[in-house]
């Protein structure tokens, strides 16, 4: 293995870190800029829905330019994002923020994941790219709950601060050590979109879209779910942060596994519907359980709900590669901005339950997805086998 790939990782988790850690930073952000949670909650929103458009249409703009210099400039793009948000006074200055932070990482990712692939060679493309896209999950697992337990002892802007200062030494490294003179493959927006008429690829990015906006319905507000749906303290969010990412690189590392033995259509359906029952104790355990013990029922779920929760996108990501192999890179970059479309769309309407009811609520919302994920997962094979079946007797 490249170790170059290990820097591109530390990329995707500097990256990542910060989609992720908001769950336990919104009531602090919302308390100094004077706003509500819900309301905080569209600083992820921006973010998300700039790393879905930044994804494919900077890296369009970009074409054939520099890798090299490409990586870094996004990097130190996202670097001074963060500057942005640790030293903002207003929460318009954080949400531009975000835009800034979001579009960088956009095109940090796709062409990350490019670069990945061409130093390792197409022989070992799917390597390259899992060790990249790990980075994610770490920032899930390790990213996240120490951002939530710096803004515990140094505020929100504390978690701003350090995450700029990994960037800034990532953007260092991948100076020195990536090479010099390794061009991009300049597309279209057009092309980069044309994967989507490949049979099962359209299908396939709407049940992950629908996968991440239930979960983040629920995930985006951890915290008030946590803190007034479950009765545990401010404190408990980073211990809850931490078992959700260790469910995480479990599901993650047994996802490939598991798919292998079942199939990759089996295991996302099972994590479809796992996540259904998932969403469906937590709310349901809110509503009928007493506070003490509500808040025993959420720690105690949060390593199983981050393994069924990491168990998709491995298996998800082999279906969708296995759709059309040649042009898995185009077809992964449209399921990463399906997931943070995902996520945004989830994040907002979470945020629209919070303003309307209570957050033990959120399950029962959350709940819905999975079950429209199951049914256009269903719908999508049945067309997939039914052109399939013409394409043979023709």
């Amino acid at each position: 293995m490249d170790k170059r790939l290990i820097w591109l990782a530390v990329g995707s988790f500097t990256m990542s870190t910060v989609g992720f850690v908001f769950s336990s930073l919104l009531p602090s952000i919302a308390a100094d800029t004077h706003t509500t949670i819900p309301h905080a909650g569209h600083l992820i929103t921006v973010f998300s829905l700039s790393y879905a458009i930044g994804a494919p249409l900077l890296s369009a703009m970009a074409g054939a330019a520099d890798r090299r210099r490409l990586l870094v400039a996004a990097m130190l793009t996202f670097v001074v994002g963060n500057g942005i948000a640790a030293t903002s006074v207003s929460f318009t200055t954080l949400l531009l923020a975000q835009i800034v932070m979001g579009m960088a990482s956009g095109l940090f990712a796709a062409t990350a994941q490019a670069t990945a692939v061409s130093l390792a060679g197409s022989e070992h493309r799917a390597l390259a790219i899992s060790i990249v896209v790990g980075g994610t999950t770490f920032a899930v697992a390790l990213g996240a709950p120490l951002g939530a337990l710096i803004a515990a002892f140094w505020g929100w802007r504390g978690t701003f601060a350090a995450v700029a200062l990994l960037g800034l030494a990532c953007a260092t490294v991948l100076w020195l050590r990536l090479p010099r003179g390794l061009s991009g493959t300049k597309l279209t927006l057009s092309e980069r979109f044309s994967a989507i008429a490949r049979p099962g690829v359209a299908s396939s990015l709407m049940v992950t879209f629908l996968y991440l906006a239930g979960a983040f319905v629920i995930i985006s507000y951890l915290a008030p779910l946590a803190i007034d749906g479950a009765g545990l303290s401010k404190m408990a969010l980073p211990g809850l942060l931490l078992a959700f990412g260790v469910g995480a690189v479990i599901g993650n590392l047994s996802s490939g596994y598991l798919a292998d033995q079942v199939g990759a259509t089996r295991m996302v359906a099972l994590s479809l519907m796992s996540a259904l029952i998932v969403s469906l104790v937590i709310a349901f355990g809110l509503h009928l359980l007493p506070r003490h013990l509500a808040g025993l029922l959420l720690i105690g779920i949060m390593v199983p709900w981050g393994i069924i929760g990491w168990a998709f996108p491995p298996a998800q990501a082999s279906r969708i590669v296995g759709f059309a192999p040649e042009v898995a890179h185009l077809t992964l970059s449209l399921n990463a901005s399906a997931i943070y479309l995902g996520i945004a769309s989830g994040t907002a309407i979470g945020g629209r339950v919070l303003e309307n009811t209570a957050a033990a609520n959120l399950g029962f919302f959350a709940a819905l997805f999975p079950v429209a994920a199951l049914a256009v997962l269903y719908a999508g094979l049945r067309s997939y086998r039914r052109r399939f079946a013409v394409g043979l007797a023709e």
